[in-house]
C-alpha cells in the first residue's frame, strides 16, 4: 500500500528529476487538507494533497489570477493529473502569528501587520479586476444569505448549546436586519474570507498569503476585522484603531479617492460582530460537537474578545433581542463553563500513561491503592508493524506516525479516548485524588499503543497541566512530566 508521501514524491519527481533528500508532513489545520514539506538539492517545496478536487482547482485559478496582479501568493509549480496533489512554493515556517507570539507587540510586528493589510488591500482591490467569481468554491458573494448564515451557524453549533431562553422569531427578525445593513456596504471587491495572522507567512521580513480558497466577491471590512480581531493575537485596542486607519489610507490611495469614514468603520464594527461569532460558531462545532480539544480550549478566549468588543463598540444599528441574547453569552459563568480546570503544584494527581503487548507481557497492573483505571486496545487500528518498512521502527518515529496519521483512523479512536479521560481527570483533580492509570495495549506493544499513549501525555498536559508518568514497556522507556511535541 502506498502511502500519500510516496504519491508526492512521485508528484514532484515529475516535476524535477532530482534526488528528493526528504518529504515531511506537516502540522494539519482545521481542513481536511495534508501538507508536505520536500527537500531537495535545491531547496524546499511544498505539497498539498486534498481529494476535494473543487477545492483545489479554486486553490490554482486564483493563485495564478493573484500572481499576474503582483499579490505576493505562491507559485503552483506541478499539479497531478488527478488534480488531487499540486506543488507550490515554499515560504517557510514562519507565520505572522508565531512572529508575534515569538517577540510580543512590538514595533517590529506592528510593521509586519502594516504590510499585511497593505498586500490585503491591493489583493482585495487589484485582484478583483478580472477575476471570475464562478471559481469560487460555494457562494460568489458574501451578500445578505451568506452573512445570515454565518449568525445562523452561530445560533446552531454554539448559542444553542448554552440552553439560553431566547424569542426566536425576535432574534431572526435581528439576524435579517444585521444582514441587510450589513450586505449594503459601498465597498466590495474581492474578500478573503479567511485573512487571520496563520495565513500570513513571513520571510525576510516581507508578508506572503496562503489559503485564500475560501474568498469571494464581498466587502473591504471583513477581511481587516478577521485580521485585527483575531482571539489568539490579541491586539491591544490602540493598534486595532491605528492598524484600521493606516488599511484605510491604503484604500484611499489604490482606489485614488477618499471613502466615508465615519460609514467604512461603523460597518466595520458590524462585520467585527460577524466574524467574532463566525468564529464561535466554528470552535462550538469542532470543538462541542467534533470534540477536538484545541478548538474547545480556544472558547474562552473568544468570548472574552466578544464580551470587550460589546463593552466598547458599536455596529450602527439597533437589534434588541441579538444584543440581549449576546449580553447573556459572554456572562463570566458562561466563559468560566469553557475553561478547563488547571492542575496546580499543589494538585496530587499522577496520571500514569503506559503502552503495552497483548502478545508479552499483557495488561500492566496498576499498584495504586484504589486500582483500576482505563486500558484502551488499539489493535482495530490498522497495524504499521505489518508492514516491512516499518518493522524496525516504533510510534515515535516519523514514517510511523505519518502512517498513522494519514492511513487509519487513529485520529478518531483518540478523539473518543480524549473525551472519556477528560471526564475521569477534571473529577480526579477536583476530588483530590492522587493517581490514575490509562494503559494502551496492541500486539507488539511497539506501534500504535507508543503513538496512542504519546498523543494522550500531549493532549493531557496541554489541556489540564497535569503530572505524568509515561512507560512504554516494549520500548524501555519511562519518563516523567515529558514535552512530547506533535
Amino acid at each position: 500500500m502506498k502511502t500519500v508521501a510516496e504519491d508526492v514524491k512521485e508528484v514532484f519527481l515529475s516535476y524535477k528529476n532530482i534526488p528528493v533528500k526528504s518529504v515531511e508532513k506537516l502540522p494539519q489545520s482545521g481542513g481536511d487538507r495534508i501538507y508536505f514539506r520536500i527537500k531537495s538539492n535545491d531547496g524546499s517545496y511544498i505539497a498539498t494533497y486534498n481529494h476535494n478536487i473543487k477545492e483545489n482547482d479554486t486553490f490554482l485559478k486564483f493563485s495564478e489570477h493573484f500572481k499576474n496582479c503582483d499579490v505576493p501568493v505562491p507559485e503552483i509549480l506541478k499539479v497531478n493529473e488527478e488534480g488531487t496533489i499540486y506543488i507550490q512554493q515554499d515560504f517557510g515556517d514562519d507565520s505572522l502569528l508565531s512572529n508575534l507570539e515569538l517577540h510580543g507587540h512590538t514595533p517590529f510586528i506592528y510593521s509586519l501587520f502594516q504590510k499585511s493589510l497593505k498586500k490585503l488591500a491591493w489583493l482585495q482591490i487589484e485582484g478583483h479586476k478580472d477575476l471570475n467569481y464562478e471559481w469560487c468554491i460555494t457562494s460568489k458573494e458574501f451578500g445578505k444569505q451568506a452573512i445570515i448564515s454565518d449568525l445562523l451557524y452561530f445560533k446552531y453549533y454554539f448559542l444553542d448549546t448554552l440552553k439560553i431562553p431566547y424569542d426566536k422569531e425576535a432574534l431572526i427578525d435581528d439576524f435579517e436586519a444585521l444582514g441587510t445593513y450589513l450586505a449594503r456596504v459601498e465597498h466590495k471587491y474581492f474578500m478573503f474570507r479567511d485573512f487571520q495572522s496563520r495565513n500570513i507567512m513571513v520571510k525576510n521580513k516581507e508578508v506572503y498569503f496562503i489559503d485564500y480558497q475560501g474568498g469571494m466577491h464581498g466587502a473591504l471590512q471583513y477581511d481587516v476585522a478577521s485580521l485585527l480581531w483575531q482571539a489568539k493575537a490579541e491586539l491591544p485596542d490602540e493598534w486595532k484603531t491605528g492598524l484600521l486607519v493606516y488599511y484605510m489610507d491604503c484604500v484611499e490611495e489604490i482606489l485614488k479617492q477618499p471613502i466615508d469614514r465615519i460609514r467604512f468603520v461603523s460597518q466595520y464594527n458590524g462585520y467585527v460582530l460577524i466574524r467574532l461569532l463566525q468564529v464561535l460558531g466554528a470552535y462550538g462545532f469542532r470543538g462541542l460537537f467534533e470534540r477536538k480539544a484545541h478548538f474547545l480550549t480556544s472558547i474562552p478566549l473568544a468570548l472574552k474578545n466578544m464580551k470587550w468588543f460589546l463593552e466598547n463598540k458599536k455596529t450602527g444599528i439597533v437589534l434588541p433581542e441579538f444584543e440581549r441574547v449576546l449580553a447573556l453569552t459572554v456572562e463570566d459563568e458562561i466563559v468560566h463553563r469553557f475553561e478547563p480546570l488547571q492542575a496546580t503544584g499543589t494538585t496530587p494527581l499522577v496520571v500514569k500513561v503506559n503502552s503495552f503487548s497483548y502478545k508479552i507481557g499483557g495488561i500492566p497492573k496498576d499498584t495504586s491503592e484504589n486500582g483500576g483505571g482505563f486500558v484502551f486496545d488499539c489493535r482495530g487500528i490498522l497495524n504499521p508493524g505489518r508492514f516491512e518498512e516499518f518493522k524496525a521502527f516504533n510510534g515515535r518515529d516519523k514514517s510511523v506516525k505519518d502512517f498513522l496519521e494519514q492511513q487509519t483512523k487513529m485520529q478518531d479512536f483518540l478523539n473518543n479516548v480524549f473525551n472519556l479521560v477528560d471526564i475521569s481527570v477534571e473529577d480526579y483533580i477536583k476530588r483530590g485524588f492522587s493517581s490514575l492509570m490509562v494503559s494502551f495495549g496492541c500486539t507488539g506493544g511497539c506501534h500504535r499503543s507508543v503513538y496512542a499513549a504519546d498523543a494522550l501525555v500531549r493532549h493531557l498536559r496541554n489541556k489540564f497541566n497535569v503530572k505524568i508518568e509515561l512507560n512504554h514497556i516494549e520500548q524501555k522507556i519511562t519518563e516523567t512530566n515529558p514535552k512530547i511535541n506533535g
